[in-house]
């Protein structure tokens, strides 16, 4: 009886981590959820009727939230795959927050820094040949490798 107690108690405790994991599949349906979203609402400001514009936007943020909480459930219930290393950068580097175009020297988006398994963090597609996803401190920066600018950055991304 108390083994089956204590079964009892340990599979209540580890179950809402298990089921917080979200499948690959589900993030695909929540980003096909969020692009009719994004598609109804320009529908409606089109239309130009003020209420459909409204609940177009209200269901986008509503729809936007639960995927970075889905995103943060994942983070959360995987946080060995998000504890990296620690980072050494190029020579003569010293870390400054970035943002949005930035512009990184092409020794900053070298091999040692790529991240070619982005679909391990649940990152977005990079554009074949022309972007790609690089670890900058602890931070993890979209570069358009032609022209080294940042496109998209995820500031404290790794513990």
């Amino acid at each position: 009886m108390r083994k089956f107690i204590l079964t009892a108690l340990a599979a209540s405790v580890l179950c809402p981590v298990a089921v917080s994991a979200q499948s690959y599949g589900e993030v695909r349906r929540n980003q096909r959820e969020l692009r009719e979203d994004r598609r109804d609402l320009r529908e409606a400001q089109r239309r130009g009727d003020r209420g459909d514009v409204r609940e177009a936007r209200r269901e986008l943020r509503e729809d936007r939230q639960e995927a970075r909480e889905d995103w943060r459930d994942y983070r959360r219930a995987h946080a060995d795959v998000y504890r990296r290393g620690g980072y050494r950068g190029p020579q003569g580097y010293r870390y400054r927050p970035i943002a949005i175009g930035h512009r990184f020297a092409p020794s900053y988006y070298g091999r040692q820094y790529r991240i070619d398994d982005y679909r391990t963090y649940r990152l977005a597609a990079p554009r074949y040949g022309y972007q790609r996803w690089v670890r900058y401190g602890n931070d993890v920066a979209l570069v358009d490798t032609r022209s080294g600018r940042v496109v998209a950055v995820h500031n404290r991304f790794f513990y």
